[in-house]
């Protein structure tokens, strides 16, 4: 007699959890403008990362010493 096979349920990630929250306690409005607001706040943390990476290449590049030739 073979045992009935388990069926393995994913448990559901904290954001997932979150998102489901959202959903019952917020209208679509809400929930879209927060949404919004975070893709907007990651996208600034992007451009600052960028800004630093280019301000640290100038800062290297105007350090070098220029090469005799």
């Amino acid at each position: 007699m073979q045992a009935a096979p388990i069926r393995a349920t994913p448990i559901p990630s904290v954001a997932s959890a979150l998102r489901a929250v959202e959903a019952v306690l917020l209208s679509s409005g809400q929930r879209t403008a927060r949404r919004n607001a975070w893709t907007a706040v990651l996208e600034d943390r992007r451009r600052a990362k960028d800004r630093d990476e280019a301000e640290h290449v100038l800062e290297a590049a105007a350090s070098r010493t220029p090469q005799a030739t």
